[in-house]
């Protein structure tokens, strides 16, 4: 990790470097690992030099402010430092930067056809009882899947909402080619809840036991994975509660355990910022620092302002596989004999899942959230992994295995 000499204080820099390398040690992070929150407070306490984001407008609250209403996105000079701003702000700067008007004339318009669709789809799916990541199911109007929805139920205005040249030149900033964009809609209400302080996709939608399996390399691969953004499709002034973000904190390097302690949720709640936006206007952050939706403390009526934003996530081209397997029928395939050798003592438990998890997919994701959604209490649903280890504790046959697996499968399409 480097200061990239962008930001002030470099001896806090080099102090909090030396604690890493005593205290990073070993593949694994432990649950019982002492709390990281000086590190934490050293890496937050830095400030933005604004000259090294030249093309930036302003840095209020550490958070770089572009306008591109005064930029060309054919212009490759410009589009090309531009993307390199945005991927050392996400690298080793604050983590989050704003596009003032991303969506601008002829763009624009599409924001309110938008809405039309996506409210349409609200109260068709208004019956359905969805969970939620980080927040209580139902609090918030969630469109899963608004990228697949907004196609199908209106073509004209998903392409021109998705052929906004701006948003693939922030997604190659941090991804490169060949990036795969989801995006879901959410909607809080006036006295809609704040989310609780998170890291997100990959290791933020598990647990703390579970990212305490994935070697430390991974806990930093994590982050180049996924860019994670928000559209503003209504004005989102400070009190209606747009994202509160905590700048610096993806460079903590176990940041996906230490986010759910207590002392770093206290230090968030001190310490966060948050800028308002206008309709149009988008944020991009790295997905490892350390975020949650905000509080809409506006009130209900004519006054009152739903929050409404399509929060994107976009994939890199890597977390792919190189062969297309189908791992249901390698399930059905081999069931009888897997069942008869763990019942007949010829596998122990350790080596029965080692067997399972060359035959099934054991990550949940990517999956129809409307069908699958967060277990109670959760993140993640179950994943086809979990379905044939609690088929074998049950000793279920192979048609009842069949019809589980089926049923996953039909779930977690699109």
């Amino acid at each position: 990790m480097t200061a990239s000499g962008h930001l002030n204080g470099a001896g806090a820099m080099d102090d909090y470097t030396d604690k890493v390398d005593r205290t990073t040690s070993g593949r694994l992070y432990h649950t019982n690992t002492p709390s990281s929150i000086s590190m934490l407070k050293i890496l937050c306490s830095r400030t933005i030099d604004k000259s090294f984001y030249p093309h930036c407008k302003s840095t209020p609250n550490n958070i770089p402010v572009y306008d591109l209403s005064s930029c060309s996105s054919a212009d490759e000079a410009t589009v090309s430092a531009l993307q390199e701003e945005w991927h050392s702000i996400l690298h080793t700067g604050p983590g989050v930067y704003v596009l003032k008007h991303f969506y601008a004339a002829p763009y624009l318009p599409v924001i309110d056809q938008s809405n039309e669709v996506f409210d349409r789809i609200i109260a068709a799916e208004a019956a359905n009882s969805r969970g939620d990541h980080f927040a209580a199911s139902n609090a918030n109007s969630r469109i899963w899947n608004s990228l697949q929805k907004h196609a199908i139920a209106e073509p004209r205005s998903f392409v021109q909402y998705y052929a906004n040249p701006w948003l693939r030149h922030a997604s190659e900033s941090w991804l490169g080619p060949d990036y795969t964009v989801t995006a879901q809609v959410n909607i809080v209400r006036p006295g809609g809840a704040p989310q609780m302080p998170h890291r997100d996709y990959h290791l933020g939608f598990q647990t703390a036991e579970q990212c305490a399996h994935w070697p430390k390399t991974m806990h930093a691969a994590s982050q180049f994975l996924t860019l994670q953004g928000a559209v503003a499709h209504s004005d989102m002034p400070l009190e209606s509660g747009p994202t509160r973000f905590l700048p610096f904190s993806q460079l903590l390097e176990d940041g996906y355990m230490a986010w759910r302690r207590d002392d770093v949720k206290e230090y968030f709640a001190d310490k966060w910022v948050s800028l308002p936006l206008e309709k149009g206007d988008a944020v991009f952050f790295n997905p490892a620092l350390i975020h949650a939706a905000g509080e809409n403390r506006t009130e209900p009526g004519p006054d009152g302002i739903d929050r409404s934003a399509n929060l994107l996530q976009i994939s890199s081209a890597f977390g792919k596989t190189m062969e297309k397997i189908d791992h249901e029928q390698i399930v059905i395939g081999c069931w009888d004999e897997l069942r008869a050798q763990t019942e007949a003592g010829k596998l122990n438990e350790l080596e029965t899942e080692c067997a399972v998890r060359a035959m099934a997919d054991g990550y949940p994701f990517p999956t129809n959230l409307d069908k699958r959604p967060p277990a109670p209490g959760g993140m993640a649903p179950e994943s086809q992994l979990d379905i044939v280890l609690r088929a074998l504790k049950g000793h279920l046959t192979k048609t009842e295995v069949v019809q589980l697996l089926r049923q996953f499968r039909e779930e977690s399409s699109a």
